[in-house]
C-alpha cells in the first residue's frame, strides 16, 4: 500500500503522518458532531501525534492502559500549553470518543484490547487529569516559561514583549518556581523526555510450534534439569552455606557429581573455584530459585509452580541471564580488568539478541562481532589507546560475549552451526562511494549506515573489506535463535511496547482487523500465512464463507485508500491465483467495482483497453475520492485541487457523470472543487491587484 491510509508511519515520514492524522482528525470531528459526542480536534490530533512521536512502535489504533496513562498524565501536561483564563479542553472525553471511532471505522489494531478495557483506562486515568496538568514539574520547557510569562501579564503573543520578558529572565529579574524548574531540568538532563523515545522498526513477523512442544524442548534443557535440582537439594530446610554465603566444600563436591556440572574438584578447597558450579548457583538466585538466609541456603517457597512447568522455568532462566553479568564475565580477582562489554553488558545482550530475532538467516559470527564493536565505538572514547591496545580491547571483549553466547546456548536459546554466510550479508558494494555525508558525521555512524558511506574513512573501509573476506574465505560460525529463544525475545519485545508478530495471533481477529494489519505491516509471505490460518479458522468447512467476511469488510472500510490496500492484500495473498479470480468476480459489483478496478490496474493486471468507458470514468472518480484522502482532508484537498486548476475542473465534471457509489464523495469533491475555484480566482484578482499598484508607483 502507498503511503496511506496507514495507521503507522516511519518516525521520518512526517508529510504522510500529517496527511493521515488530517484525514483522520476531520472524519473524527465530523462523527462526533453527529452523534453529540464530545471532542477538540487540537487533543485528537495531540494525542495520535503523541503515539507516532513519543512511543516505540506509533502504532495509532492500538491503545493499551499504559498508552491511555502516558498521554494524559505525561505527554498532555508536557506539550499542552493551557493559558491563564482559558478554558481547559476535555482531553479524556476527546480521547474516549477518538477510540470509538476507531473501533467503528475499523482502525483499531486486534491486537489492542477491547474497547470496553481501553475505555476503563481512560476513566482511571481522568481521576487524576487535572491535577497532572497542573503539576508544573511534569511541563516542558517551552511551556513552563509561556505559561509564567502569561501569568505576569506578558502578551505571549507579541513576539517583542515575548522577548522582552525572556530577556528578563536570563538576568535573573523574573520571579518563578524553582523546584519545578529543577525538576523540569533534570528530567531533560536525564533523557526521559517522552520527546525523545526512540522509535524502533517493526520485527519481521515468526512461527513458533504450540506451548506443549515449547515445554518439551524445554524439558529437555540442561540447564533446567540442572537448576531444578539444585533447588530440590536446597530443599525448604535449606543448606548451610559458609560466613561468606558460598556452598561449604562437601556439598559442592556432591553437586558437581549430581548435577554433571563439569568442574575439576581435584585439589580445590573453595567452591569459589568451580565456575560452572559457582554460575548455576548464582543462576538460580537471579533466577528466583534459590534463596541465601540467616547462613542457608533455600528453594524459594513461591516457585515451586515454576519448577513445575519446564516452560515457565526456562523463560525465568532466560531473563535471569540479564542479571549474570558478573557471574559470567565480572574480574575474578583484583588483577583481572572486565571488558568494554561489562560496562553495556545488559544493553549489549538486549541488542544482540533482537540482531538475531526474526532473521530469515542465521547470523555469521563476524558480522555479529563488528556490527557489536560498532556499538563500542559509538559510545566509548577509543582515542586514548594505540591500535594494537584497541584490539587487545575488542579481543577480550569478544571473549567475554563469547562466555556469554557460551551460556546461552548451554540453555537452549542459541544453536550454532558451521557454514557459508548467507549472500545477503555480503550485499555490499565497496566501490560505490554512496551518497556524500555530512563532513562532520562521525565515521561510526557512517559505518552503521553502510560501508557504501565509509568511503571517506579509509579504517571503516579496511574493516568493511576485511569482514567480506573473513564471510568469503570458508565456512564460519552461524548463530539463530531457537524457537525457544524466540518465544522468550518475543516475549521481551512486547513487554517494551515494541511490535513483534506471530503468524497465527490474527487468526480469530475480524476480517477488517486482519486485512489492515496485513496491509500496513506483513511481507507477502508472512501475509499468505496469516491468511490462510485465518481462513482455516473462519471457513468453517465453507472456504467461500470466509471470503465473504474479508470482501463484506473492504466493503464496509470508510477509508478509501486503505480499502483498496486491503484488496490489494486478497489479491497478493490469495494462493494460486485465487485472489484475482476473485477481484474479476466483483468487477461487477456495483458498490466495489470502482476499487476493484483501481486495484487490477495499479497491479498490471488490467489494461486500460479492457475497460469500459462506463469503468473508465469509475476508475477516473475513484482516483479523485482517494485524492482528497491522500491530501489529508477537506483543507488539504481543496489546496491540492487549486494547484491541479483546470485539468482538475475537467476531471471532476467527468467524475459527476460516473456511476460511482459514492454520491456524497463525489458531492464534497464538488464542492471542494467550487472553494478551490473561488479562492484561486481571488488569488488572481489580489495579484492583478497587487501587479496595478506596482506600475502606478513606477510610473510615479
Amino acid at each position: 500500500m502507498g503511503g496511506f491510509m496507514r495507521m503507522r508511519f516511519e518516525a521520518g515520514a512526517e508529510d504522510e503522518f500529517e496527511a493521515a492524522c488530517g484525514l483522520l482528525v476531520d472524519r473524527l470531528v465530523r462523527r462526533a458532531g453527529e452523534q453529540g459526542l464530545p471532542v477538540d480536534g487540537f487533543l485528537a490530533e495531540a494525542a495520535l501525534e503523541y503515539r507516532h512521536r513519543a512511543t516505540i512502535d506509533g502504532r495509532l489504533g492500538l491503545w493499551e492502559p499504559r498508552h491511555v496513562d502516558e498521554l494524559l498524565l505525561h505527554w498532555l501536561p508536557q506539550t499542552i500549553t493551557e493559558l491563564p483564563g482559558e478554558e481547559r479542553g476535555d482531553a479524556p472525553g476527546t480521547l474516549r470518543t477518538l477510540l470509538r471511532y476507531l473501533h467503528a471505522a475499523q482502525l483499531a489494531d486486534p491486537r489492542g484490547p477491547a474497547l470496553e478495557d481501553s475505555l476503563a483506562a481512560v476513566d482511571t486515568a481522568a481521576e487524576q487529569y487535572g491535577a497532572a496538568m497542573a503539576d508544573r514539574s511534569r511541563w516542558g520547557l517551552a511551556k513552563f516559561w509561556m505559561t509564567t510569562a502569561a501569568e505576569q501579564g506578558v502578551d505571549v503573543l507579541d513576539e517583542a514583549a515575548l522577548q522582552r520578558f525572556a530577556e528578563r529572565a536570563q538576568r535573573e529579574e523574573v520571579a518563578y518556581d524553582e523546584d519545578a524548574l529543577d525538576a523540569i531540568m533534570e528530567r531533560r538532563l536525564t533523557g526521559r523526555l517522552l520527546s525523545d523515545a526512540a522509535r524502533a522498526e517493526p520485527q519481521l513477523p515468526v512461527v513458533l510450534p504450540p506451548d506443549g512442544e515449547l515445554r518439551r524442548q524445554a524439558e529437555a534443557s540442561a540447564i533446567v534439569a540442572q537448576l531444578r535440582g539444585l533447588a530440590e537439594w536446597a530443599g525448604r530446610d535449606g543448606r548451610t552455606v559458609t560466613a561468606a554465603g558460598r556452598l561449604r566444600m562437601a556439598d559442592a563436591r556432591e553437586l558437581v557429581d549430581m548435577l554433571g556440572t563439569g568442574d575439576k574438584v581435584e585439589g580445590v578447597r573453595s567452591s569459589a573455584d568451580l565456575p560452572r558450579l559457582g554460575l548455576l548457583v548464582e543462576w538460580a538466585k537471579k533466577a528466583r530459585l534459590v534463596r541465601v538466609a540467616k547462613g542457608r541456603l533455600y528453594a524459594v517457597a513461591k516457585a515451586r509452580p515454576v519448577l513445575a512447568d519446564p516452560l515457565q522455568l526456562w523463560l525465568r532462566a532466560f531473563d535471569a541471564c540479564f542479571e549474570l553479568r558478573q557471574a559470567l564475565i565480572g574480574a575474578r580477582s583484583g588483577w583481572h580488568m572486565e571488558s568494554m562489554l561489562f560496562d553495556v553488558y545488559e544493553d549489549m545482550l538486549e541488542d544482540v539478541l533482537n540482531t538475531l530475532y526474526s532473521l530469515p538467516y542465521p547470523m555469521p559470527w563476524p558480522r555479529l562481532r563488528d556490527s557489536v564493536h560498532l556499538g563500542y565505538r559509538a559510545g566509548s572514547q577509543l582515542d586514548g589507546g594505540s591500535d594494537f591496545q584497541h584490539r587487545m580491547w575488542f579481543e577480550h571483549a569478544d571473549r567475554d560475549l563469547r562466555t556469554v553466547l557460551d551460556a546461552l546456548v548451554d540453555l537452549g536459546a542459541i544453536e550454532r552451526d558451521r557454514g557459508m554466510a548467507d549472500p545477503v550479508f555480503l550485499e555490499v558494494d565497496l566501490s560505490d562511494s554512496g551518497p556524500e555525508l555530512p563532513a562532520d558525521m562521525p565515521p561510526e555512524l557512517a559505518e552503521l549506515l553502510g560501508v557504501a558511506g565509509t568511503a571517506a574513512d579509509p579504517v571503516a573501509q579496511e574493516r568493511a573489506r576485511a569482514q567480506r573476506e573473513e564471510l568469503t574465505a570458508g565456512p564460519v560460525e552461524l548463530l539463530r535463535l531457537t524457537e525457544l529463544g524466540t518465544r522468550a525475545v518475543r516475549q521481551r519485545l512486547l513487554a517494551v511496547g515494541r511490535d513483534a508478530p506471530l503468524i497465527g495471533e490474527l487468526a480469530q481477529a475480524p476480517a477488517a482487523g486482519l486485512l489492515g494489519v496485513l496491509a500496513d505491516d506483513y511481507d507477502p509471505d508472512a501475509a499468505h500465512a496469516e491468511l490462510a490460518g485465518w481462513l482455516a479458522a473462519h471457513g468453517d468447512g465453507e472456504r467461500d464463507a470466509a471470503l465473504r467476511q474479508l470482501v463484506e469488510a473492504v466493503r464496509s472500510m470508510p477509508f478509501r485508500v486503505r480499502a483498496q490496500a486491503m484488496l490489494t492484500v486478497l489479491l497478493t495473498s490469495l494462493p494460486d491465483g485465487e485472489g484475482e479470480r476473485l477481484l474479476r468476480g466483483l468487477r461487477g459489483d456495483a458498490q466495489l467495482a470502482p476499487l476493484v478496478l483501481s486495484t487490477l490496474a495499479h497491479q498490471e493486471l488490467l489494461s486500460p483497453e479492457d475497460m469500459t468507458d462506463a469503468e473508465h470514468l469509475l476508475v477516473l472518480a475513484e482516483s479523485l475520492l482517494q485524492l482528497v484522502e491522500l491530501a489529508g482532508g477537506r483543507d488539504g484537498a481543496e489546496e491540492t485541487l487549486r494547484a491541479q486548476g483546470f485539468e482538475a475542473r475537467d476531471a471532476i465534471a467527468a467524475a459527476l457523470d460516473s456511476a460511482h457509489p459514492d454520491r456524497a464523495g463525489l458531492e464534497e469533491l464538488r464542492r471542494l472543487a467550487a472553494r478551490a475555484r473561488v479562492a484561486s480566482g481571488r488569488r488572481a484578482r489580489n495579484a492583478r491587484r497587487t501587479a496595478g499598484k506596482k506600475r502606478r508607483k513606477r510610473r510615479r
